[in-house]
């Protein structure tokens, strides 16, 4: 029987979703279990069935899931794991999203809008999930979103210390594509010894997704390799602008680190036209074959999920695997 068993019966079991199984493998042998057996197939008119292969009452289960296109389809798979979770009896369950879906969509921007981000920890809280595991939330603020606790990860310690490692010798500044990420780019900095800090002015059209428009650069980044961190990139139309404007003001080299690969088309070939010297990213999401180019890579997130569910199964802090800042 897979798990793990501790004084007094208590059980870990990893479930995983068909979304990402290479990330779900990865974790699942840093904890050293075996990931739980469920049969899981589409009906023809797109319905989505599971059962799970043994028992899980009583046990302290971890339902892993990631969202890529097409989301709706993982989202609903993810809600169906949790609610055949808790109909087997489950003690505990905790959802890992590691890319929390409709995580943009957090606040109205115009009236008649809906909150989807609120809408996904709703249906969450009610498919059975008693707490929420997620990697490098769009806003913070979304934790609120949930009554249960969540523990929010940052990918940040795993890039930052890749990023030292290869350029670290190198004249750096941390840029911000955006005033909004301004926050995280301090953390980096930091992180990073203390370098210089950027943010790209822009503004986007509220009325046309996936497209902004980037203005001028707010700091000194002539002559410096440029380390540009967002949460994700998805048709990588704001990250391109925001390389094109540092090169206009003289940055020596541009490097993109971000925690979600989305990728949407034509992410890819916009990135490889952009002349990015690296980019650097974990492997919350799959990147389809077709998708990788020269220059990407993927550093996986599996250690830091193990090492929180390991956390969260032995009731210790969470907070503690990043010096409390979190």
């Amino acid at each position: 029987m897979s798990g793990i068993v501790t004084t007094g019966e208590k059980r870990l079991v990893l479930a995983s979703g068909r979304a990402h199984p290479v990330l779900a493998q990865q974790v699942s042998e840093e904890l050293g279990v075996e990931v739980l057996p469920m049969d899981a197939w589409d009906f023809a008119n797109g319905e989505i069935y599971v059962r799970y292969g043994e028992s899980v009452r009583g046990s302290d289960a971890f339902v892993l899931q990631s969202h890529p296109a097409p989301i709706n389809t993982w989202l609903m798979e993810n809600l169906i794991m949790i609610d055949a979770l808790k109909r087997a009896s489950a003690k505990r369950i905790t959802a890992i999203a590691p890319s929390f879906p409709y995580a943009r969509q957090d606040k109205k921007h115009r009236g008649r809008e809906p909150i989807s981000a609120r809408l996904v920890a709703d249906l969450f809280e009610t498919a059975g999930a008693d707490r929420m595991i997620s990697v490098d939330l769009h806003a913070p603020q979304v934790q609120g979103y949930f009554k249960q606790p969540v523990d929010h990860l940052m990918a940040l310690p795993i890039l930052a210390d890749y990023v030292w490692k290869h350029y670290g010798t190198e004249d750096i500044a941390v840029v911000s594509p955006d005033a909004g990420r301004i926050r995280v780019a301090e953390q980096w900095a930091k992180k990073l010894g203390g370098v210089g800090l950027a943010f790209v002015h822009k503004s986007r059209d509220p009325k046309r997704p996936n497209q902004a428009v980037a203005k001028r650069v707010i700091g000194d980044v002539s002559g410096k390799t440029c380390i540009l961190v967002d949460d994700m990139i998805d048709t990588a139309g704001t990250i391109v602008q925001a390389v094109e404007a540092l090169k206009a003001n003289g940055a020596s080299s541009v490097v993109v680190a971000t925690t979600h690969p989305i990728l949407s088309d034509p992410a890819s070939d916009r990135l490889r036209a952009a002349g990015v010297r690296e980019v650097i990213c974990t492997n919350t999401l799959p990147i389809p074959e077709e998708k990788q180019f020269e220059g990407l890579t993927q550093l996986s997130i599996a250690p830091l999920l193990a090492r929180a569910i390991r956390a969260v199964f032995d009731d210790g802090s969470v907070t503690s695997l990043f010096d409390g800042e979190v």
